[in-house]
C-alpha cells in the first residue's frame, strides 16, 4: 500500500477566518522574510534562484484561432519558491491576469497558492490567494516604512487607488502615525472611494486631488501602486526633503529624481535576474520598460548609478549590514518588484493558523498512489 496524501483547501472566506487580512501580523511575517533574504535562506526560480518567475506572454497576432492574444495586463505567471527559517516549505503562486476581467465581475488578477512538502513534493495546502497576495504586497512597503521613513512623518500620499494600494496604506498605517492622506487616481470616483475608505478604516483626514504635482509635494510618505495602463511621471522638484517614496507599481521620473534619492531595493539578486532576463530577451530596452526597476537599470547601464552589486537592499539594512535613513532631510526611494517568498511565507502562516483552528476542507490527492 502506498501513502495516502491529502491537503488543506482554503477558499477565500477560509483565509479571512484564518487572518489573511491582519495587516500588522503580515508586516511582521514579511520582515522575517527580509531577514531570511539577507541571510540567503531561500530559493526562487531561475539559474541563480532569484527570479521573479516564469511568464506566458501572449502574441499580438496568431494563426491559431484559440490562442489568446496580447491585451492590457494579460498574462500568466508561475512563481515558485522555497523559504527556510520557521516556514521551511516550498510553494508556487499561479497568477493569471487580464484587464478585461473587471467587465466580467472578476478581479483583474486571479491567484492561487500551492504549498508543498519540501521533501516529497506532496501538496499540503491549496489556498485562494487574491487577498493573500494583496496583503503581502502591501506589507512589503510597510516594512520599508518601518525602517526608512522619517519618524515624525504624518502625511501620506496614495498614487493609484486600487486594491493593492489599499493593502499598502492599511499596512503602512500600522507602522507610522498617518494623520493626513491625499489620494489621486486616473478615475476620480476610485480616488473618492479610497479616501472614504481611509477615513472610515484608518481614521485619517483624507482628501482627493487630480493634480499629480500637488499629490507628490504633499507626501512625506508616498505609496505608488498605479496602473500600468498609463505612464506615471514624477519630477524631482516635487519631492520634499526627507520624503520616502515606496514604489510598488511602475513609475517614470526625470533623471534628477533617481540621482537625488537614496535607492533601497527589496532584494538585489531579484533585480540582477531581471537584468539578465532583459539581456537574454534580445530587447533589453523593451524589457526594461515593462518592469518597475527599469528606469534604474537604464541609469546603471549608463554609469550614472552604482551597479546593483554595490547597492543596498532592505534585508541588509534590517540585518545591520548597511545603513538606512542617515539624515532627517534624506530622500529615500524603495523599489519592490514582487517575490514569491513573501506569498509562501504569508500563505504558510495562514495555513498554520487554519490548521490550529480547524478551518478549511481536507481534500484527497489519492488514497494510495497507483504508481508507488
Amino acid at each position: 500500500m502506498g501513502k495516502r496524501t491529502d491537503f488543506l483547501y482554503l477558499n477565500e472566506a477560509d483565509t479571512i477566518r484564518a487572518g489573511v487580512l491582519d495587516a500588522r501580523r503580515c508586516v511582521s511575517v514579511s520582515e522575517e522574510v527580509f531577514r531570511l533574504l539577507g541571510e540567503g535562506d531561500f530559493l526562487m526560480g531561475g539559474a541563480k534562484g532569484s527570479s521573479h518567475g516564469l511568464g506566458l506572454v501572449f502574441p499580438k497576432s496568431s494563426p491559431f484561432p484559440n490562442m489568446p492574444l496580447a491585451g492590457p495586463d494579460r498574462r500568466f505567471a508561475a512563481m515558485p519558491a522555497y523559504l527556510g527559517g520557521r516556514f521551511d516549505v516550498c510553494g508556487n503562486k499561479w497568477y493569471g491576469s487580464n484587464a478585461a476581467n473587471t467587465g466580467k465581475g472578476l478581479p483583474r488578477s486571479v491567484l492561487t497558492l500551492v504549498l508543498n512538502d519540501k521533501e516529497t513534493g506532496e501538496p499540503i495546502g491549496f489556498l485562494s490567494a487574491n487577498l493573500l497576495s494583496a496583503a503581502r504586497t502591501g506589507a512589503v512597503p510597510a516594512v520599508a516604512a518601518r525602517h526608512l521613513a522619517h519618524r515624525e512623518a504624518t502625511r501620506c500620499t496614495a498614487i493609484g487607488c486600487g486594491p493593492i494600494n489599499r493593502a499598502c496604506l492599511e499596512a503602512i498605517a500600522t507602522q507610522m502615525q498617518c494623520k493626513e492622506l491625499l489620494c489621486i487616481d486616473l478615475f476620480e470616483e476610485k480616488a473618492e472611494a479610497f479616501a472614504d475608505w481611509a477615513r472610515r478604516t484608518l481614521g485619517v483626514k483624507a482628501a482627493v486631488t487630480d493634480n499629480l504635482e500637488e499629490a507628490v509635494r504633499f507626501g512625506e510618505v508616498i505609496s505608488v501602486a498605479a496602473s500600468r495602463l498609463k505612464p506615471l511621471h514624477l519630477e524631482d522638484a516635487w519631492i520634499q526633503p526627507g520624503a520616502t517614496v515606496l514604489l510598488t507599481g511602475p513609475a517614470q521620473a526625470d533623471e534628477a529624481f533617481w540621482l537625488n534619492t537614496k535607492i533601497v531595493y527589496d532584494y538585489i539578486g531579484l533585480h540582477e535576474s531581471y537584468v539578465e532576463d532583459a539581456i537574454a530577451s534580445g530587447n533589453k530596452a523593451g524589457y526594461y520598460g515593462g518592469v518597475i526597476g527599469g528606469p534604474l537599470y537604464n541609469l546603471i547601464d549608463a554609469g550614472k548609478l552604482p551597479p546593483l552589486h554595490e547597492s543596498t537592499d532592505l534585508g541588509q539594512i534590517i540585518l545591520g549590514q548597511k545603513s538606512g535613513r542617515e539624515k532627517d532631510d534624506e530622500r529615500i526611494t524603495f523599489v519592490a518588484c514582487g517575490m514569491a517568498v513573501f506569498d509562501v511565507a504569508w500563505g504558510k502562516d495562514v495555513y498554520d493558523t487554519a490548521q490550529e483552528k480547524g478551518i478549511g476542507q481536507k481534500l484527497m490527492l489519492w488514497d494510495s498512489p497507483c504508481q508507488a
